[in-house]
């Protein structure tokens, strides 16, 4: 969530964002229908996502999105405010699950864009969908040998940080779902891959976004190093092979400046692929136009822009960044909806959804307010902390 240590939120528990804000901070259906019918088939407004309180979830950051079959689209939030009262108007007093809530869509001519949330619930309470009772946030996921695989963050309160936002990054895993024909993700069967002992010292956010090209599943890390005169900031790249997913802790390359693939990451030589710096992306294949895009949310001006680069290849080099929104409306003072402890992150494409030359694209914003106190900002005001979705033209 980015909430603080209590609240991404406490310790995020109502933070959203936090892998976010490490970086920047730091230097319904019920019933899934038989036939899908892709964007490109229908209206462009049938299969616009959205995000409606529903099925007890009341807002979560995050938003990644990957198509698991031809009928359906996974979402995954982070830190996620949960009740069981319908139409609530406020989140006051509502609880937050620390970790990562999940969702599936579909779209078809008939009912258009549906959404249905899986709240995981154990002894009657919301808990995380991963990892219950660790806090392990979201990445963006990746299917390989139709296997699903779900990169986390694992976060741990800690009170001593300076700032609102009282946590820090624990470890890294990855949750390895091998069944998820399966309709319902209570049905799915979950183990998870240890990545924390080969993650040097700098990676705040590893699988900021992933894509299987090749032989390879290519991850863009969010990289933060300082020692002496040498300081190194922005998104890095790394691969794994394929073959290698079983045991991806020992088969991790980083691309160095001279253009090799080496085991060891040395931040005097590891290359800057970004300069974005973010923790929170996406990295998508467009085959009408040939080219990679980046998509991601400025750290400038509390996420003022939604910008894109585009490159030939996933390891660049990437065009100078553009923008796609010149103004994010909740940090921008002539908006209605601004307040001045509102803070926006987490861009991405949904290229699922990209249609007629339009991507579509979300972000998440969020308050640098206590989410723990009833009167603040994001606890008054449900359009914040809740994916804001956007068609463009690019």
């Amino acid at each position: 969530m980015r909430l603080s240590v209590p609240p991404r939120i406490a310790p995020r528990r109502a933070v959203p964002a936090a892998l976010l804000l490490c970086c920047i901070l730091l230097f319904s259906c019920s019933q899934v229908p038989q036939r899908f019918q892709s964007p490109q088939a229908l209206s462009a407004a049938a299969c616009l996502p959205g995000f409606p309180d529903r099925d007890g979830w009341y807002g979560g950051d995050g938003a990644y999105s990957i198509r698991l079959d031809n009928r359906r689209v996974l979402w995954l939030f982070g830190d996620t405010f949960v009740s069981g009262d319908a139409g609530r108007k406020d989140r006051v007093g509502m609880k937050v699950i620390l970790g990562t809530t999940l969702a599936i869509s579909t779209c078809t001519a008939q009912a258009g864009f549906q959404i249905r949330y899986f709240l995981k619930k154990k002894n009657g309470e919301f808990v995380s969908s991963f990892g219950d009772p660790e806090w392990l946030w979201p990445q963006d996921p990746f299917i390989a040998d139709r296997t699903l695989y779900v990169p986390l963050v694992a976060i741990r309160a800690n009170p001593d940080v300076q700032g609102p936002f009282k946590f820090e990054i624990a470890g890294h895993k990855i949750a390895r779902i091998g069944n998820i024909e399966a309709a319902h993700p209570d049905e799915w069967t979950v183990d998870y891959l240890d990545l924390t002992p080969a993650i040097p010292k700098g990676i705040i956010a590893f699988a900021a976004t992933a894509v299987v090209h090749g032989d390879y599943v290519y991850t863009y890390p969010c990289f933060a190093f300082t020692e002496g005169l040498l300081s190194v900031f922005g998104n890095i790249l790394s691969r794994i092979p394929i073959n290698r997913l079983d045991d991806p802790a020992s088969a991790i390359e980083y691309l160095n400046r001279e253009g090799q693939w080496v085991k060891e990451l040395n931040p005097a030589a590891v290359k800057i692929v970004l300069d974005a710096g973010v923790s929170e992306l996406s990295v998508r294949y467009h085959a009408d136009r040939r080219k990679w895009a980046a998509v991601y949310l400025s750290t400038r001006n509390n996420g003022d822009r939604l910008l894109y680069q585009t490159a030939d290849r996933p390891e660049g080099p990437w065009t100078e960044p553009k923008a796609l929104i010149e103004s994010i409306p909740e940090v921008d003072p002539k908006s209605p909806l601004y307040d001045r402890n509102n803070f926006c992150y987490a861009g991405k494409e949904h290229i699922e959804f990209a249609h007629d030359g339009h991507l579509v694209a979300t972000y998440v914003c969020n308050s640098f307010e206590d989410p723990e106190k009833n009167s603040s900002f994001i606890r008054k005001n449900l359009f914040l902390y809740r994916p804001v979705v956007r068609s463009l033209k690019h």
